[in-house]
């Protein structure tokens, strides 16, 4: 039986438990159905479902709330799945058992969606002449019935029916046999829409999204009927109409010819709205979209006569209309640009007329909306290309003039339209309009574009390379010579510039090298010479060389190599340019041979790119040569070589300084792997080998273990791969076997990621290199490098596939002992399989070392997930009842790499097996709820989150013991809080059609395996199902409250809340501004005088928002002026008279509440409490000074001078040293100015005595520690 319909029946099997009845009855007739199927010794499929259904639904009384409801619904269900032979012969008994049932005055909703699922499918079985029957039609007259119910969720799924029955005709049939009653439908439907508005919507919203083929007799009515309707001044009814227009007008190309396709866009364009109905407008410029695009398929020479007046009519809708309206109206005239001007019609006056109309939309009205302006000039230069020159000319140049305009705000859209120029008419004809004037510091007149240098580089596109060699290497020549000249002069700042100039010169070469025409004409001898001194000699423009000539070699290869690739070159000439190419290889690859020798270690990786392209584009002949040439050098490197120290391999030395030879030879090498021949390859691998042997150099082992693997990724019938195949058994297994404990840190990721590929092709007598190479995979999964643990991975599923393929594995070998007797050996032979390769996995699990254990458990997770399906569920039982041993294991390693394994179990054990080992998986997982060290706790709520989300929240509390009970109340609680949540957000979403989904499907649905959840930020995804199972989201419910339940809130849900305030508030800033942008704008004045509109930057003068509203600067305070002396004022005389007022207010607000009763002033105990505060002058909180035996009235206040430094400590806690204390400030008077007296001591500077102070320039008369000021000797 067909898997999918066994997965949905299982699912009703599981509801037999559930709460609802009319889930119970759908369990327990289905299983009632099928113990028939089985007495009746019937085979388990399809039809015997649908025969025994029928005959039940036959001999049952039709009844809303009876049996029938039950078997309809399985019916729904079965019949996508029977054959369509056996739904037409039935086709006249299921209609009449169905009709009874359609009575929608009394059918329940769920039972007539059950019917309307029966009757589209019995329906899409049929063939075209089975329409023709008088049956057939009644039966989609009822879903035509149905399409306009007044339940929605009825009519939405008779609209789904219909829409999916018109859009798949019978064959041989074009148009769907049924589609002229459609017509007849809607066309009555839609003449009495002034009598039934309802009825018109609910037809309007299925003609909308029923994208069929009309009949033709009937398109042109239907159109003149949709055309009608904005004439009843409804705004919700007439964007329904030209939605459902713009569906008719997809497939009006086969119903209708030239004139009347125009006819009915002129009816359309008479019908344009007012602007300021933003629904209305953008259902009217998606019809003009969408029939203007068909009808230039249909005539494009007619469609474009009238397109210039089209898109005058709609281009004030970019000023005038709403943002949404401006939207649409860009996006309008942008797909009629992109599709109704022909090519022929590209220089005519109709795009001059265009370009002029674009033009307009850049004076200040438009300010806007010039980002939407720009985007429909960049596409008329994309659709015009080079004819964009000289008609657009004028155009770029005012763009140019304001994208230089200081103060412009749109600089990267208008950097965005001279990109889409520069691509449209080649860097010749756009640098002709804007010349870079890069010597305009000798001519005054002229106006510098060194910023379009940067902007032309990722712009530039099959330009003739030949420009470059005429304007640019000129150019690049005198700025480097002037800088040189500067340089000279030890003008530093000048030189700088100018090379920073010839940089970006040169920078353009890889613009000009993406498949430029003139291969063969431009890239002359010369000119290859001269890139190779310029590559060699500055090292400030090799990287742009090398990325030229990559991406030349590059493009012109894979032109070459695919005939059908599209493009400025043919297959032919791509294939010319290459061969010309290739002359040039001996004499690049020389020189970037030294170049990469030469270059430090650590920004060298694109000459070697470009060696790369160079060897894929000469001969194998010359690739062995001079393979054999770096393979001597390689050898005398390795004779002197000795291994660098730790300096020379920090990343400060690697920058400045290249690595040994011997590293050097060894890469060039391996870069030509892939192109060697038989006895090269042979070479190279046994030179890899000897170095992946060989401990004392950690790097060349790494890079030996780099070759391999290079040999070994090459495609089956190379010869490189044909080589590694061979000597797999007898060289490369014997040598990763016997250097497994030599194996350097660095080394691991690529000696994992060669055993990976390694094990993808063992034969039957090579798979004892799985049990030897196994627990290195396992440790591998525990490595720091994340790579490493990706290819330990890699290796793990690699043998894992290997060993489900079969075989038999040789253990004496893999153990070292081949030589034994035949007889031990054939004892110690095991057939391979998966479950075999768990059982040498789970081996791991008996270490002495909790890091292997771990590492163990890690790699079942992995390799159980992967292969769950391949595993039997006994076997799959014995496997977790194994692992879950170690969750309460006390090293907190193997503990958390068995939650994780339980995490995976969650997800792949079937529910029922897992329901029926629920209570040991919770009981295990719950010895660590308490633990919170390394978030050990919130791991076990996490993966009881997951169960319950599988299981259901009573299976779970079912087994949960009686000491967590708290923790299931508090899962309780936030699963009822994120239900009503979803309740609330369902219920204020209710109109927009999202609800209407049954709520019987939604909790079969529910009962479907968890969905696996999304990774999170907090571990990194590798883009696989496991990562996302293994470090997903874990819990849908908030976890913002604490495990007992009864805890205040979180500070999660807090956040979450200021988030959503946050998201409102700048919702409603931007709303506010865009609509303060609708209203006007101001004009900044200028002291210099009036503002002159004729000025190119007079739009650099106005603002979208009022400037007398915007908040002053505030300005530096200055000192006060009396009797021609400067006054100060004091910071704590200010705070204490701010206090002061602060009271009196208060007090006198009491004062005025007579006779009601007086609440609690907390502004006023703020400043009079002792645990009160104050703002000081400068706007900084200061908490109140408090002595102690003061009464809680007697409270003073800080100086901002006091709470900078530390107060006076009691005798007895005195600190060591005073220094820095300033002294004297108890002597100052409360409201009057100076100082007074205070007990019997008077107000002179006391200075404590301290024996610091006795050294010279040790403190001074104010108290501060500064040397070399005048000092005041104590005795």
């Amino acid at each position: 039986m067909d898997f999918e319909l066994e997965s949905q029946l299982r699912k009703l099997r599981l509801q037999l438990g559930s709460k609802a009845a009319h889930q119970q009855q759908h369990a327990a007739t289905l299983m009632a159905v099928e113990e028939t199927i089985k007495e009746q010794n019937m085979a388990v499929e399809p039809a015997s479902y649908f025969a025994a259904l029928l005959t039940l639904l036959e001999q049952t009384e039709v009844g809303p709330k009876g049996l029938s409801g039950t078997i309809i619904y399985l019916l729904s269900i079965i019949l996508p799945f029977v054959s369509h032979s056996t739904l037409r012969a039935k086709f006249a008994t299921m209609m009449a058992v169905l009709s009874q049932s359609l009575d929608l005055e009394s059918a329940d909703v769920a039972l007539l969606r059950s019917i309307i699922s029966c009757l589209e499918t019995v329906l899409m079985a049929q063939d075209a002449g089975s329409w023709s029957q008088p049956i057939a039609q009644g039966t989609f007259k009822s879903l035509l019935a149905l399409a306009t119910d007044s339940k929605p969720k009825i009519r939405k799924r008779a609209q789904h029916a219909v829409s999916k029955l018109l859009c798949a005709p019978p064959a041989p049939a074009v148009v769907h046999p049924a589609a002229g009653l459609m017509a007849q439908f809607v066309l009555d439907s839609l003449s009495n829409a002034k009598a039934d508005l309802q009825v018109a919507l609910q037809t309007l919203q299925m003609v909308k999204q029923t994208d069929m083929l009309w009949p033709e007799s009937a398109f042109a009515r239907l159109c003149e009927a949709l055309m009608q309707l904005p004439k009843l001044n409804t705004p919700f009814v007439t964007a329904l109409s030209f939605q459902a227009l713009e569906t008719v007008f997809s497939r009006a190309t086969e119903s209708l010819d030239e004139d009347q396709f125009r006819d009915i866009l002129i009816s359309i364009i008479d019908l344009k709205p007012n602007t300021n109905d933003p629904l209305a407008s953008e259902a009217w410029l998606k019809i003009i979209q969408k029939g203007y695009t068909t009808f230039a398929t249909i005539s494009s020479e007619a469609c474009f006569q009238s397109l210039p007046d089209l898109i005058d009519l709609v281009f004030p809708d970019i000023e005038l209309g709403k943002q949404t309206t401006r939207e649409a109206a860009t996006q309008c005239i942008w797909a009629m640009i992109r599709d109704c001007i022909p090519e022929d019609k590209l220089e005519s006056s109709g795009s001059e007329r265009i370009i002029k109309t674009l033009t307009s939309g850049l004076s200040y009205r438009f300010r806007e909306s010039w980002a939407l302006i720009f985007l429909l000039i960049a596409a008329m230069f994309q659709r015009l290309g080079k004819h964009a020159h000289p008609s657009m000319d004028a155009l770029m140049t005012e763009i140019s003039h304001m994208r230089m305009e200081p103060e412009f705000e749109l600089k990267t859209e208008a950097d965005a339209v001279l990109g889409a120029a520069v691509r449209a008419m080649g860097p010749e004809a756009f640098l002709e309009v804007l010349p870079l004037n890069l010597n305009a510091d000798q001519n005054k007149d002229q106006v510098g574009r060194a910023w379009l240098l940067p902007l032309m580089k990722s712009h530039i596109r099959n330009a003739p390379l030949n420009y470059f060699v005429r304007a640019m290497l000129p150019l690049a020549d005198g700025l480097a010579a002037r800088s040189q000249q500067f340089v000279s002069q030890s003008r530093d700042i000048e030189a700088k510039v100018f090379d920073a100039l010839n940089q970006q010169v040169w920078s353009l070469f890889g613009g000009f090298c993406n498949v430029p025409s003139d291969v063969p004409e431009s890239f002359t001898p010369e000119l290859a010479e001269r890139l190779a001194t310029e590559m060699f000699e500055s090292t400030n423009v090799r990287p742009a060389i090398c990325n030229g000539i990559q991406t030349l070699l590059t493009a012109v290869h894979t032109l070459a190599q695919e005939p059908s690739a599209s493009g400025p070159l043919t297959q032919e000439q791509a294939v010319a340019a290459e061969r010309h190419l290739a002359q040039f290889a001996p004499q690049y690859l020389s020189q970037l041979f030294n170049i990469f020798a030469q270059s430090p270690g650590s920004g060298r990786g694109y000459v070697m790119d470009t060696i790369n392209a160079f060897l894929a584009v000469i001969t194998p002949a010359e690739i062995n040569a001079t393979f054999v040439k770096v393979c001597t050098m390689l050898n005398e490197a390795l004779k002197t070589h000795t291994p660098p120290s730790a300096a020379e391999m920090t990343n400060r030395y690697l920058e400045s300084n290249p690595p040994p030879a011997a590293y050097t030879m060894m890469d060039l090498a391996t870069s030509m792997a892939a192109y060697l021949d038989a006895e090269r390859a042979q070479m190279l691998l046994h030179a890899a080998s000897v170095l992946a042997k060989q401990s004392d150099d950690a790097s060349l082992q790494k890079k030996g273990y780099k070759a391999i693997c290079r040999l070994a990724e090459q495609p089956a019938n190379s010869l490189a791969r044909q080589l590694i195949d061979s000597a797999l058994t007898s060289q490369l297994i014997p040598m990763l076997i016997e250097s497994a404990e030599t194996v350097g840190p660095s080394s691991r990721r690529d000696r994992l990621a060669l055993i990976a590929l390694l094990s993808r092709s063992l034969a039957d007598e090579q798979l004892h290199f799985v049990p030897a190479m196994l627990s290195e995979a396992i440790l591998g999964t525990k490595d720091v490098n994340e790579r490493a643990r990706i290819s330990a991975f890699d290796a793990l599923l690699a043998m894992g596939q290997r060993m489900a393929q079969g075989g038999v594995i040789d253990m004496a070998a893999a153990t070292g002992a081949a030589d034994a007797n035949d007889d031990v050996s054939m004892q110690q032979q095991q057939q391979a399989s998966i479950e075999e390769f768990f059982k040498m996995t789970a081996a791991g699990l008996a270490a002495q070392t909790p890091h292997m254990i771990s590492a163990t458990i890690a790699a079942i997770s992995r390799v159980l997930f992967e292969f769950q399906n391949q595993l039997s569920t006994e076997f799959a039982l014995e496997i977790m009842q194994t692992v879950l041993m170690f969750v309460a294991h006390k090293n907190r390693e193997i503990s958390k790499a068995s939650l994780g394994f339980v995490k995976v179990i969650a997800v792949v054990l079937p529910k029922e097996v897992l329901m029926q080992h629920l209570k040991e998986v919770v009981e295990s997982i719950l010895k660590w709820s308490h633990e919170y060290k390394n978030q050990m706790g919130l791991k076990c709520r996490h993966i009881l989150d997951r169960l319950v989300r599988r299981l259901g929240l009573d299976a779970v509390a079912e087994v949960t013991p009686q000491e967590h009970e708290r923790l299931i109340a508090n899962m309780r609680k936030r699963q009822q809080r994120s239900k009503r949540s979803k309740e609330g957000y369902a219920g204020a979403h209710a109109g927009d059609g999202n609800n209407d989904e049954d709520d019987d499907e939604e909790e079969t649905r529910a009962g479907a395996m968890a969905k696996v959840p999304t990774a999170t930020g907090g571990k990194k995804s590798f883009g696989n199902a496991y990562e996302d199972v293994l470090y997903g989201s874990e819990s849908e419910f908030d976890d913002s409250d604490d495990e007992a339940g009864d805890g205040s809130k979180g500070t999660a849900s807090g956040a979450g809340k200021g988030k959503s305030k946050a998201k409102a508030k700048q919702g409603s800033k931007g709303e506010n501004a865009n609509a303060a942008g609708a209203r006007g704008a101001w004009i900044k004045e200028d002291a210099d005088g009036p503002l002159d509109f004729l000025d190119r930057s007079a739009f650099t003068h106005f603002a979208t928002a009022d400037p007398a509203t915007a908040k002053p600067r505030r300005a530096p305070s200055a000192p006060k002026m009396k009797n021609g002396k400067l006054l100060f004022e004091d910071p704590e005389e200010e705070a204490r008279k701010v206090k002061a007022a602060a009271i009196a207010a208060a007090s006198g607000a009491s004062a005025n509440a007579e006779g009601e009763e007086a609440g609690e002033d907390y502004y006023l105990q703020s400043l009079t409490s002792k645990d009160g505060y104050y703002r000081a002058a400068n706007q900084k909180i200061k908490f109140h000074k408090r002595k102690p035996g003061d009464d809680d009235d007697d409270v003073e206040m800080a100086s901002e001078d006091e709470a900078a430094v530390p107060q006076k400590a009691p005798a007895s806690k005195r600190t060591k040293s005073n220094e820095g204390f300033a002294y004297g400030r108890e002597f100052r008077a409360k409201k009057a100015q100076g100082d007074v007296k205070r007990g019997n001591v008077d107000p002179f500077a006391y200075v404590p005595l301290n024996p610091k102070s006795m050294k010279k320039g040790a403190l001074s008369v104010k108290g501060n520690s500064k040397k070399g000021k005048r000092t005041r000797n104590m005795k």
